[in-house]
């Protein structure tokens, strides 16, 4: 896609937030996996503006670096200019701290960093409606349920845009009015500008609002028109704890729905915890209480039993991970089973056929193609081939207490229950590995590995076995 080059982004994510009643900045709060403001820069790319600013203020170098280490995710190649707001009073204030971006472009797309709901297609049809019919300023109007302490937006008798009117200042009948500012706009450069130039400090705490450049506009006769936003929820800004709760909710539903969509089966759509950049396979069946976080993948066929959690993985296609699974950071070819109560930790790979069972823990480990690890047993830093079973009560020893060492079970090694592995160790392919065994030394291909002491039975003084 090229992109458009007259075409800003503007994104104010300066202030602190003290309702969040939080040490954390406030655009960086987490929305289904992700810093609010990571959303608004995913929605902002189906623009594919020629640049995006964003305007910081309150924990600065924070916000930066948080914004630099999502981008990955959402696969965002647009530059990223960042403008600091030396002094929180106002968004007006925090537009002028980008004049240097904004002098660069014809027009521009300012949104706030507080409100992780808007999705793409109104920001594409926004700035459609502002090419198709020209202005030099064009608000989103929502109409809410509740206007409570939003900016009303004032029409004329023709319907047409008179000013938006802060809840402070609004009297009773403009209290009545349900039409909202939204916060997000599209200016001509030009006029926007100009109209910055002209801003006053107003209100109980002398701030120099933006919503004031849009009469500014109307008094040097430019055109102001309002695009209105189906979906309130769109415009819903984060300022508390409560609030991020909500927004939370609406987004995991839509996420939902998106999957249910795509073929995926939710036996409780209600009780699923999924994050936005999850992707789902096709007739998955995803049971309450599934965790899906982060960049996880999962494939098609695939059978997500309650209280299953995986994040930043990878499952393939046909995968069961059975009740109580915990994958994180690893990977699981198709047809796998995992569980119940199976633990991968980060950097394990499961090979196609694998299998892992009930309360046995994988770690930074990799177990070859068909190979199962049934029961109880810990397999940390061990490559493992293919069509190994592993009997149960199974351990890798393999911290000394001061480094890691590696654990090597080459294809079709039969371990017997109850096995200590004392890495670094080897063990040849087709050898076996009596039961009980604590294995110190390489075993050979073929060689059955037996290392424990013979059963002693004392019989006790005056008393015959067996009486």
């Amino acid at each position: 896609m090229v992109a458009q080059k007259n075409l800003c982004v503007l994104i104010l994510a300066a202030g602190k937030g003290t309702r969040m009643k939080s040490s954390l900045p406030k655009p960086l709060h987490t929305v289904c996996g992700f810093p609010m403001i990571s959303h608004i820069l995913k929605a902002a790319q189906v623009l594919n503006p020629a640049a995006v600013g964003v305007v910081i203020g309150h924990g600065a170098q924070q916000v930066m670096e948080t914004i630099k280490n999502s981008l990955p995710a959402w696969e965002i190649s647009t530059p990223i200019v960042f403008a600091e707001q030396r002094e929180q009073n106002g968004s007006g204030s925090a537009v002028q701290a980008a004049l240097p971006l904004l002098e660069k472009f014809e027009n521009v797309l300012v949104l706030n960093g507080d409100t992780p709901l808007l999705q793409p297609q109104t920001l594409q049809k926004m700035v459609d409606a502002f090419t198709a019919d020209p202005c030099d300023g064009l608000v989103a109007g929502v109409t809410v349920p509740d206007p409570f302490g939003y900016g009303r937006i004032v029409r004329d008798a023709d319907g047409a845009f008179k000013a938006i009117v802060e809840e402070a200042d609004a009297d009773d009948t403009t209290r009545q009015i349900t039409e909202i500012n939204s916060g997000m706009y599209v200016f001509r450069s030009a006029a926007l500008q100009k109209a910055l130039a002209q801003l006053t400090p107003q209100g109980p705490k002398n701030e120099y609002y933006l919503t004031d450049t849009l009469s500014y506009i109307k008094k040097d006769n430019g055109a102001v028109r309002v695009f209105s936003v189906a979906d309130y929820t769109e415009a819903l800004g984060i300022n508390s704890k409560a609030q991020l709760a909500q927004a939370e909710q609406i987004l995991r539903k839509r996420i939902v729905s998106r999957h249910l969509d795509n073929g995926v089966t939710f036996l409780n759509p209600d009780d699923v915890y999924i994050d936005e950049a999850v992707q789902i396979g096709a007739d998955t069946v995803v049971c309450p209480g599934t965790y899906l976080l982060g960049r996880t993948v999962i494939g098609q066929n695939c059978v997500l039993e309650g209280g299953v959690y995986v994040k930043d993985s990878t499952i393939g296609d046909n995968v069961t991970l059975k009740m109580g699974t915990y994958v994180e950071d690893s990977t699981v070819q198709d047809t796998c089973q995992l569980g119940p109560y199976a633990h991968l930790r980060p950097g394990s790979v499961l090979h196609k056929g694998a299998k892992v069972g009930n309360f046995s823990e994988i770690k930074k480990s990799v177990i070859g193609e068909g190979s199962k690890v049934n029961h109880l047993s810990y397999i940390g830093d061990t490559r493992m081939g293919a069509g190994v079973n592993v009997g149960a009560g199974t351990i890798t020893c393999n911290y000394d207490g001061k480094n890691k060492h590696q654990t090597v079970i080459e294809d079709h090694v039969f371990v017997g229950s109850n096995v200590n592995f004392v890495a670094p160790v080897t063990v040849r392919e087709y050898a076996k590995i009596g039961a009980g065994s604590t294995i110190t030394k390489e075993v050979p291909q073929g060689a059955l590995g037996i290392a424990r002491a013979r059963q002693v039975v004392l019989e006790k003084k005056g008393v015959k076995q067996n009486d």
